[in-house]
């Protein structure tokens, strides 16, 4: 289930009590491919640290050489050595940072790509559970944190403990008792250090939770702006926005608490056994046991033991970060489609283009977690070439029933067959080639007309694709400013309700699918787009099965039979004649419509004339 502001908390809880680094083995599958890059950069930058740390050796050589001995002569090759190091170092960097830039960049692409068809595969009852700012967060920062990890943040976690172990050897080795103390002197910040990283972890998980509901927010006030704008509820939904916004404040103010607390210990630590060191080191140096080249270079050896240590509290909080981020993208990932291609497809009789024969038998669903189903032992028989209008009163199970025909969802008893073979045993492909659907919430993307047309079949002709616009009387795409070509917005918000519908319509119409399902297809239209629309459908209808939602008198009177479903059950199924004659349920919910009063016209005649 997603993680909103309220579970964040808890969720940071469970991430800092379970959520571990083990938790980043889980991304080897993507690390694989570009391990020879990440392993390249992870000595190359090694490497780089360690030529630093070599350093003050070569102090200490012209200390206690050249300069005591007097002898200018004899510092030329250690400073030239000095300078080749440096040199190294340079170059080792900018080897280090191509090779990031290839593996990470590539890494954040693959997962992004496999993370966003994993969304695509999930079934429809998930992304309702599912705000969409999180999952937007988590496609986008996530993986973003992911990529700095990966680049950066785990060479140098690697480097730097490389660093630390060279730097105390190389104190041990210059002096053993006074490199065994600073060795020591280590072991509390370690412990201390661990302390604020779990403290961190929890912060840290908080923060990008309360991100994802942050963007959830404002997307669903930027998607709804004429909602907001008509109702003059700006001041409320920019309240809830702040309330939002000072939450992860609070949220992202603990963590630079947490940082700034550690960052301080960090840095003030190996300064107080700096002081240490000094003072023992010049005690060391008066008796002798300690030359002085020895000490500039311990002390030299010290102060470059800080940075790799103060650095490890920004590397480690980075860590937790990525800890946390990689657990909130395998929420997702570990989420599994119960609505998959079966292991051995069945493949339907019959040419591509024939109408198939539709049937509901003994269907039953029942949503995740509701206490009852919506349907109830649910039979239909929809003859090849049929159209069968589906009427019935609101929250009666229409929606539910039409989605269960391309296993948007999947019946929970009982089965839907296409051909006689259940939908559960065709591939998802050949099933959603041979079923199109037209919503009565219009979703057109942001891309052009055409692209928007050819969803279903990127294949069709320019005259294909005139037909299905004829068909949908969606003429006035023409008369946009570049015409098929012209982009229609986000959500074709830039056009009205009528004319995404037709848009929609003309959509699922230029499919050709054996089985069409339309829910209530024309609400948004007006009555003369309306009559229109219906005279040019009937020619489609003619020539596939299908099922409609009805909510107009005339919608259904496109149809040959009609059912009603009334509390999740087929009470009738017949002409709309014989229902309005001998069903007074059937007459009482369709005389609220005052065109109901008018007698079906003889649709078969019709059909029968489109059809020749």
């Amino acid at each position: 289930m997603a993680l909103g502001a309220d579970d964040a908390a808890a969720a940071g809880s469970s991430a800092g009590s379970h959520a571990s680094v083990r938790g980043l083995l889980r991304l080897w599958p993507w690390l694989r491919p570009y391990r020879g890059y990440l392993i390249f950069m992870l000595v190359i930058a090694t490497l780089a640290m360690i030529v630093q740390s070599i350093l003050p050796l070569i102090t200490a050589a012209l200390i206690d050489g050249p300069i005591a001995r007097q002898e200018p002569s004899g510092m030329y090759p250690l400073i030239g050595l000095a300078l080749l190091f440096g040199v190294l170092e340079a170059v080792l960097f900018g080897i280090r940072r191509w090779a990031m830039n290839i593996s990470s960049l590539a890494i954040e692409t693959d997962l992004r790509r496999d993370f966003y068809r994993h969304l695509q595969r999930l079934p429809v009852s998930f992304h309702d559970r599912w705000p969409s700012g999180q999952l937007l967060s988590r496609v986008t920062s996530d993986l973003s944190m992911l990529r700095r990890f990966v680049g950066f943040m785990a060479v140098f976690v690697v480097a730097n403990l490389a660093v630390i172990v060279v730097v105390l050897a190389l104190m041990i080795r210059l002096h053993p008792m006074l490199g065994l103390a600073v060795l020591v002197a280590m072991l509390p910040l370690a412990v201390t250090t661990r302390h604020f990283e779990r403290r961190y972890n929890i912060e840290a998980r908080k923060a990008q939770d309360l991100t994802g509901d942050l963007a959830t927010g404002v997307e669903e006030s930027v998607l709804g702006i004429r909602v907001v704008k008509s109702f003059g509820r700006r001041g409320q939904l920019l309240q809830n926005f702040t309330g939002d916004a000072v939450r992860l404040r609070d949220a992202e103010l603990g963590k630079n608490r947490t940082l700034a607390t550690l960052w301080t210990i960090i840095g003030t630590y190996p300064q107080v056994v700096l002081a240490g060191v000094t003072g023992f080191g010049v005690l060391a140096v008066s008796r002798g046991s300690l030359s002085q080249g020895d000490l500039v270079a311990f002390i030299t050896l010290q102060l470059r033991l800080n940075w790799p240590l103060m650095a490890m509290g920004w590397l480690i909080a980075g860590t937790e970060e990525t800890v946390a981020a990689t657990a909130r993208l395998f929420e997702v990932f570990d989420t599994a489609s119960d609505i998959t291609d079966p292991p051995e497809p069945v493949r339907l009789a019959g040419p591509g283009n024939q109408p198939a024969r539709l049937q509901f038998d003994n269907v039953c669903f029942r949503f995740p977690g509701a206490a009852e189903d919506t349907l109830h032992g649910l039979n239909l028989d929809i003859a090849p070439g049929e159209t069968m209008a589906l009427v019935g009163p609101t929250g009666s199970g229409k929606t539910v029933l039409t989605s269960l025909v391309s296993r948007l969802h999947d019946v929970t008893g009982g089965a839907v067959l296409i051909e006689g073979v259940p939908v559960s045993q065709l591939a998802l492909a050949e099933l959603r080639r041979t079923v199109s659907t037209a919503f009565e919430d219009a979703t057109l993307f942001s891309a052009s007309v055409r692209e928007n047309l050819s969803l279903g079949r990127p294949e069709a002709t320019d005259a294909e694709i005139a037909e299905a616009i004829d068909i949908a009387q969606a003429g006035f795409v023409y008369e946009l400013p570049y015409g098929l070509e012209t982009r229609v917005g986000e959500q074709g918000l830039s056009l009205s309700g009528g004319q995404r519908q037709r848009l929609a319509l003309a959509r699922a119409v230029l499919g050709r699918p054996r089985v069409l399902v339309l829910d209530d297809p024309l609400s948004a239209l007006d009555v003369h787009t309306e009559a229109q629309v219906e005279k040019a459908l009937r020619r489609v209808l003619g020539a596939t099965t299908a099922l409609v939602v009805a909510h107009r008198a005339s919608t259904v009177l496109l149809a040959d039979r009609v059912a009603l479903l009334d509390g999740g059950r087929i009470t009738a199924v017949g002409t709309h004649s014989e229902l309005m004659a001998a069903n007074p349920s059937y007459r009482s919910l369709l005389s609220q419509d005052g065109v109901f009063t008018v007698e079906s016209t003889d649709r078969t005649a019709d059909v029968e004339e489109a059809r020749v």
